[in-house]
């Protein structure tokens, strides 16, 4: 149930450490850009939602609309920072009128929070709320010095007299523990207020929504702080910290999977994606690596193998098999080093060394080792049509466009370019001559082996 909550999530930084032409807020984890995995638990909350883009902003956009385009304007608002003249994260705030009076301030590189922790920082009444961390090594966050000296992670609700950023921080400053996670809840009111009071008399010319605290502070406003779990809310600033969130949420659908019923040999090998979905009874061998929107029910994957985009169901896949995009495989043994794409298999088996790209299997159809369709003439992809109870020999080639109807047998070795009909064993090969002699005439006399 969304509560009468507005939420702000600041996107317009560059993210310069993380060397790349992809918007930070774009880096992915587990198949979901940072963006989309935070949005995905601010519509838990909150009808009203405002995103701060500056950098790259188009691309953001763009994405956007590509996965939540139906709630753009009712529900996803987009503001666009004016960073030339108001940079940073107070300036980020400047002239955003929010639906609701409470406002909930999240930070668009923040993929790991989720809405129960959230929910519960929103909780508290006090004017301004603010998350906290204690950390043994605090470099890189603000620092937050709290009204306790004493104060240890442990206390509930310690009151906050300052923030300090860290490059603003002198070297006693710099020891103190408790940093600033980097999500706050405010009053409208407190925003509407203070926003415009902020200065950028600070190391980096920058207005900073932290200076928020330590003005309210100075009117007597209450301020609460709320200690949270760091692997929750940690920040992702460059690409070490990206694979060790990325981890975090790996971790995260495991467990999910394991406790819906999938088993899985060595699970800190597997990799599986936001996307996936496991139904029934399966299994996953080591290595294995599930992406995109696939779906695999009541079916074992072997080691090693890579299903992307694709469904699964009532079958066995590799070890070392691969599908790709688009395969849809039912009731089918799929063995060793095969590859799929855009392929539909029903009752097959098909157990190594074959690709089997843009066609369709039927019931009883064997696929014998080395089969290739060749789906694609340098300009276009061509479907391949087996029918059921197709038996098709070792190495053979079916070159697209091309149909073998049911109840066929192709020879091995044959390259397959004309429809095969019911019933017909299709023999597609150079006749083999056997030229006596031949060796001893190409390589001289064989020497004899004592």
């Amino acid at each position: 149930m969304k509560t009468s909550l507005s939420i702000v999530i600041l996107a317009a930084g560059a993210g310069t450490r993380m060397k790349s032409d992809t918007p930070k807020v774009l880096h992915t984890l587990c198949g979901k850009a940072m963006l989309s995995l935070i949005l995905q638990q601010a519509l838990e909350l909150s009808d009203d939602i405002h995103i701060v883009l500056y950098h790259q902003a188009q691309k953001i956009e763009d994405m956007l609309r590509g996965e939540f385009g139906a709630l753009l304007d009712s529900t996803l608002h987009l503001h666009t920072q004016d960073v030339e003249h108001f940079p940073g994260t107070g300036g980020a705030l400047r002239g955003i009128e929010s639906k609701h009076n409470r406002v909930l301030v999240l930070n668009g590189d923040m993929p790991l929070v989720r809405f129960s922790s959230l929910k519960a920082l929103c909780a508290r009444t006090e004017s301004i709320v603010m998350s906290l961390l204690w950390l043994q090594n605090p470099d890189g966050y603000g620092r937050v010095l709290l009204d306790d000296k004493d104060c240890a992670q442990t206390q509930s609700a310690p009151k906050v007299l300052k923030i300090i950023e860290q490059k603003d921080a002198t070297p006693q400053e710099l020891e103190i523990q408790s940093v600033n996670a980097g999500v706050y809840v405010f009053d409208k009111e407190i925003l509407a207020r203070f926003i415009p009071r902020l200065s950028n008399a600070n190391a980096q010319k920058e207005y900073y929504l932290t200076d928020v605290i330590a003005l309210a502070r100075d009117e007597g406003v209450a301020i609460g702080g709320v200690f949270v779990n760091e692997s929750e809310y940690m920040g992702v600033n460059d690409k070490i910290h990206l694979s060790l969130a990325q981890e975090v949420l790996l971790g995260r659908l495991r467990e999910q999977a394991m406790a819906n019923g999938v088993k899985m040999d060595m699970p800190h090998t597997i990799y599986i994606e936001s996307d996936v979905v496991f139904e029934g009874e399966c299994v996953l061998e080591n290595g294995v690596r599930i992406c995109g929107k696939s779906l695999v029910r009541d079916s074992h994957i072997k080691a090693h193998s890579v299903i992307e985009s694709s469904v699964v169901v009532n079958s066995d896949i590799g070890p070392m098999a691969h599908l790709r995009p688009n395969s849809y495989i039912t009731d089918t043994h799929i063995g060793n080093f095969v590859e799929l794409k855009s392929a539909k298999l029903e009752g097959v088996k098909a157990g190594h060394l074959s690709y089997l790209g843009d066609c369709e299997i039927g019931e009883g159809s064997n696929i014998g080792a080395g089969v290739i369709t060749c789906n694609y003439d340098g300009k276009t992809k061509h479907k391949t049509i087996i029918g059921q109870n197709v038996f098709v020999g070792s190495d053979c080639q079916l070159v697209a466009p091309v149909r073998l109807e049911s109840h066929t047998l192709i020879a091995a070795g044959s390259t397959i370019t004309h429809n095969v009909p019911s019933g017909a064993l299709a023999i597609a090969r150079g006749k083999q001559h056997n030229k006596l002699g031949f060796f001893e005439k190409f390589f001289g006399k064989a020497k004899q082996s004592n």
